[in-house]
């Protein structure tokens, strides 16, 4: 399949060579765009390192201010668009989303429009998180199930994989989320519209190297975020 794999990255020196390393194994044939927000630690440097030594496969975009993860994921996705991939996958930078899982989802988006990973599927599938850190993660999936009345068991997974024509029927470049909230939106965009949305479980690892960019305003943004987006859609 004509696969794109969409990073974004802010802070991640550490994390993105080896992230890189185990797509080659796991999706040797998949092309990786980073899309660097203007990182102050140098990543943006490293990922210009790792375009240069693969440059057929390995594609980068520098934003020039922090302008957040939903807009750095507008980003690439437009830049894929653009190019006629036609499976386009999202994940994570840190390692929680390991690349191991890929083969599963370019095999379940053959019946599908749009396949999630899902923490929660069958159980609780995370490692390395504190009591406090899974309960918040647990009640805001319910809350959002709830207020937007979306199925799935983890409405905040941001490992996903799309088809092309369900990217572009969403109109993602016209999301008003930027933070964490992007996840939500995109997925209740494509599940109003009534495109085939299946999960499949993932384990989710807690990155080991690095910092966490989950804080109180991730809670805030959910809360109020999911209201307004049952009554925009």
């Amino acid at each position: 399949m004509n696969s794109l794999i969409v990073i974004p990255t802010y802070n991640e020196r550490e994390n993105i060579g080896r992230l890189i390393d185990k797509i080659q194994i796991d999706a040797s044939e998949s092309h990786v765009l980073i899309v660097d927000d203007d990182s102050p630690d140098g990543t943006g440097q490293v990922a210009e390192e790792l375009r240069l030594k693969d440059p057929e496969r390995i594609f980068v975009l520098h934003g020039e201010n922090k302008d957040g993860l939903g807009r750095a994921y507008v980003q690439g996705f437009r830049w894929a668009l653009q190019r006629d991939y036609r499976i386009i996958v999202q994940m994570d930078a840190d390692l929680s989303h390991d690349p191991s899982y890929l083969p599963r989802f370019f095999e379940a988006i053959r019946d599908s429009d749009l396949v999630l990973g899902s923490r929660y599927l069958h159980g609780i599938s995370v490692v390395n998180w504190d009591l406090k850190r899974l309960m918040i993660s647990k009640l805001a999936t319910l809350y959002v199930k709830r207020v937007t009345g979306m199925p799935f068991t983890d409405t905040t997974s941001g490992f996903k994989c799309w088809r092309d024509e369900t990217l572009r029927s969403i109109k993602v470049e016209e999301a008003f989320a930027n933070g964490y909230l992007f996840q939500i939106e995109t997925t209740y965009k494509a599940y109003r519209r009534g495109f085939r949305v299946h999960e499949i479980p993932i384990i989710f690892f807690e990155r080991d190297r690095g910092r966490s960019k989950f804080d109180f305003r991730v809670i805030v943004e959910a809360i109020f975020g999911a209201l307004k987006l049952r009554l925009r859609y």
